[in-house]
């Protein structure tokens, strides 16, 4: 059971990601975006619920024993490098420390191969030069390298990227992206990305999935979902980004009006309900399924038969 007055910040989410694949998890702040990658890299505990990897259930796992193998295998890159990174340690300790937790290197010289090869895979050559700078010598796109060096150092099967690029400028984005691909495609890792940004999640992922307020509301390929959206307020995120790719087909559903509720108020029936130009009085008693609308294209809305 949960405990009285826990706040439900995610709810019936029904989210696979395939080995080799990138998943894309997009909604806007206060969707529950954070909380699912924190959750399945178990820095947060659901109270209900499943996690499974690789058909294990690991929901209730808390001993080490079990979670030292599994934070092997799955790893969280943040949002912000500079808090991420401890700033009285070198590069070389901070790429280092899984390695020496989770106790995957038996002397030095095998950590220190470990280490220069993790980030040069993150982009940092030569990565010897690196290993005796601190945080606050490096610029901010080298800082989120290091930090995507020290989930890759342990070789993980998953990575959840939380925002890892919301901070960067610009013109260093595309780099870090660019990596993250690359190692999906070379190490055929799985990777959860998640992001506010619906053009980003088109440019790097396999398939998106939408949340909103805790909620599934759709999910499909990244072009399904950026190009044929079902559900109003993918529509509606969509149309409150820059056109994508030619993308000149735009509903006249309005921009999205007002803020995610908080979780602590969730809406009665349809959570969007509130802020959709299109409820009508069903979506105010009954939470709609997720019905098919395509091939691997899911949108839990009344309108969407």
């Amino acid at each position: 059971g949960r405990p009285a007055g826990a706040v439900r910040a995610v709810d019936g989410i029904d989210l696979n990601v395939g080995q080799g694949e990138i998943v894309a998890l997009v909604g806007e702040s206060g969707s529950g975006k954070t909380t699912v990658g924190r959750v399945i890299t178990k820095l947060a505990q659901p109270t209900g619920g499943r996690l499974l990897f690789e058909g294990r259930d690991m929901t209730s796992e808390r001993g080490s024993s079990t979670l030292r193998p599994y934070r092997r295998r799955v790893q969280m890159i943040f949002q912000d490098a500079y808090q991420a990174l401890n700033p009285r340690h070198t590069v070389f300790d901070i790429v280092a420390e899984p390695l020496r937790s989770l106790r995957l290197v038996e002397n030095h010289s095998q950590l220190t191969e470990r280490v220069s090869e993790a980030l040069a895979a993150a982009g940092l050559n030569p990565s010897g030069d690196f290993f005796p700078r601190f945080p606050h010598e490096l610029s901010g796109g080298q800082r989120q390298r290091v930090v995507i060096a020290g989930a890759l150092a342990v070789k993980p099967e998953l990575i959840v990227a939380d925002e890892p690029v919301s901070m960067l400028d610009v013109s260093i984005r595309a780099q870090i992206l660019q990596v993250l691909v690359d190692l999906r495609d070379k190490h055929h890792m799985a990777l959860l990305f998640i992001t506010h940004d619906l053009p980003l999640a088109w440019l790097i992922a396999d398939r998106i999935a939408v949340l909103y307020l805790g909620r599934l509301v759709e999910i499909g390929t990244a072009d399904q979902i950026t190009f044929n959206p079902r559900h109003p307020y993918t529509v509606a995120l969509r149309n409150a980004t820059p056109q994508i790719r030619g993308d000149a087909d735009r509903s006249k559903l309005p921009a999205l009006q007002g803020e995610v509720p908080s979780a602590a108020r969730v809406p009665k029936g349809c959570r969007f309900h509130p802020r959709c130009p299109l409820a009508f009085d069903r979506c105010k008693e009954e939470e709609p399924p997720a019905l098919e609308v395509g091939p691997q294209h899911m949108s839990a809305c009344w309108l969407t038969k």
